[in-house]
C-alpha cells in the first residue's frame, strides 16, 4: 500500500512536468532586434533603406521630403526644382525725377542764398556801412623794428566778451555770423584760403565748397503699392556752423623805434573745429584748423560788417575795428619766444591747462616788460 502512493505521487511530478515544458515549447520566439544603420538619421520617415538610404554624416536635421518626417523648418515649396527667391521688389524707372528737399531747419547760414529787404528796414538811412575801409597801415622800415616777437592766439567764442563771433542775425548782407563771413567770401572768391599758417597752399573753390558742402543723401519714393520707385528725394547734410566757436590767430608783436611804440599785427585767422568725415561723422578730439586767411586780405570785407553791440544797438563798430582795437578776449597757445623746437604750449605741457594759462600770461607779462624797460623817467 506504501508503495502505490509513491508510485502515484511521482507519477504526478512528471505529468506536471512534462505539461508545463510543452506550454513553454509552445511561445513563439522573438525575432532579434535589428541594429540600425551607421549614421541613419532618427527623424527620417519610415520607407524601405532601399529606396531612401541616407548619405553618410547626413544632417539629421535636413529634408527633401515633403511628406511625412519632412523638415518643418525648411521651406520645402523653394526647394523644389532649386528655384531662386522670386520675391517682387521695387523696380525704379528709367526717368525718375530727383527732387531736392531743402532743410526743415532755421537754414544753413554757409550756402543760403542773402535775401535782402525790399524796404528801408531801419529808422534812419543806415547807408554808411557801405562806404567803410579799412585805414592804410604805417610803414614800418626794416631797420626800425628793433624787436619782433610771433605769437599764436585762440579765440573762444563762449567766452561773455567774445559772445559777438556767435551772432547769427540777418541783415541785408547776409548772416552776421563770424564763420559764416569768412566762409562767404572765400566762396564768392573775393578772398582766397590756404591749407597751412604760411599762406603756401591756397584752396580751389570747387575744393572749399566741397569740403564744407556736408555731402548729399538720396532717398527713394515709392508708390501706394510700394512696388514703383516713383521720384528720389535728394537732402543735402548741413554742416555743423554750432562746432565752430574757436578762432586761431597769428600776430606778429614789434616796437617801432622811429615812433617809439609797441605795434601788434595780425597775419592770419582761422577758424577750429572738430574733425568731420566726408559722410558727415564728426569726430572726438581737439579742435582742428579749417583753413587760414591771411588778414590784410580781408580787411575791407570786415569793415562792410558790423558788430553787435548788446549795450547800444546803433553804435556798433566794424569786424575791421574790432580786430585793430584788440576788442576781444584770448589766451596764448604758442610763441617764438625762448622755443626752440617750435612747440606748442600744449604739446610742452601736455594736459595740464593750468600751466599753458600761466605761461601764456607770462609771455603777455614779458613783451609788456621789454617795452616798460625801454622808457628812462
Amino acid at each position: 500500500m506504501r508503495n502505490l502512493f509513491v508510485k502515484g505521487f511521482c507519477l504526478s511530478v512528471v505529468l506536471i512536468t512534462l505539461t508545463n515544458t510543452g506550454a513553454f515549447a509552445q511561445k513563439a520566439k522573438k525575432p532579434a532586434a535589428k541594429k540600425p544603420a551607421a549614421n541613419a538619421n532618427p527623424f527620417g520617415n519610415a520607407t524601405p533603406a532601399s529606396n531612401n538610404k541616407p548619405a553618410a554624416n547626413a544632417n539629421p536635421f535636413e529634408s527633401n521630403n515633403s511628406g511625412a518626417g519632412a523638415n518643418p523648418f525648411v521651406n520645402n515649396n523653394a526647394t523644389k526644382g532649386n528655384k531662386a527667391d522670386t520675391t517682387k521688389r521695387p523696380s525704379a524707372r528709367k526717368d525718375v525725377p530727383l527732387e531736392i528737399v531743402k532743410s526743415s531747419g532755421s537754414g544753413n547760414p554757409l550756402t543760403d542764398s542773402n535775401k535782402v529787404s525790399l524796404r528801408n528796414d531801419n529808422a534812419v538811412e543806415a547807408n554808411l556801412i557801405k562806404d567803410r575801409t579799412p585805414l592804410i597801415y604805417d610803414y614800418i622800415r626794416e631797420d626800425d623794428a628793433i624787436f619782433k616777437q610771433r605769437i599764436w592766439r585762440v579765440i573762444d567764442a563762449r567766452e561773455k566778451m567774445n559772445l559777438p563771433f556767435k551772432n547769427t542775425m540777418e541783415t541785408d548782407n547776409g548772416s552776421q555770423l563770424f564763420f559764416a563771413i569768412l566762409f562767404k567770401a572765400v566762396a564768392d572768391g573775393s578772398i582766397v584760403a590756404f591749407e597751412d599758417e604760411r599762406f603756401t597752399t591756397p584752396f580751389t573753390k570747387e575744393k572749399f565748397k566741397e569740403r564744407f558742402s556736408g555731402g548729399t543723401d538720396t532717398s527713394d519714393v515709392l508708390d501706394l503699392d510700394g512696388q514703383t520707385v516713383i521720384r528720389r528725394e535728394v537732402r543735402t547734410r548741413e554742416f555743423p556752423v554750432d562746432s565752430v566757436y574757436r578762432f586761431q590767430l597769428k600776430e606778429e608783436v614789434l616796437f617801432d623805434k622811429e615812433s617809439s611804440k609797441l605795434i601788434t599785427r595780425t597775419l592770419g585767422v582761422s577758424p577750429m573745429g572738430p574733425q568731420i568725415l566726408p559722410n558727415g561723422k564728426v569726430l572726438e578730439g581737439p579742435p582742428i584748423t579749417y583753413f587760414w586767411i591771411y588778414y590784410p586780405d580781408i580787411r575791407a570785407t570786415l569793415a562792410k560788417y558790423e558788430v553787435y553791440n548788446p549795450k547800444n544797438f546803433g553804435n556798433r563798430m566794424t569786424w575791421e575795428d574790432l580786430f585793430e582795437q584788440r576788442f576781444y578776449s584770448s589766451y596764448i597757445v604758442k610763441s617764438t619766444m625762448d622755443n626752440p623746437y617750435n612747440q606748442s604750449l600744449n604739446e610742452k605741457y601736455g594736459k595740464n591747462k593750468l600751466f599753458m594759462l600761466l605761461e601764456g600770461e607770462a609771455i603777455k607779462e614779458k613783451i609788456f616788460n621789454y617795452e616798460q624797460d625801454l622808457w628812462a623817467y
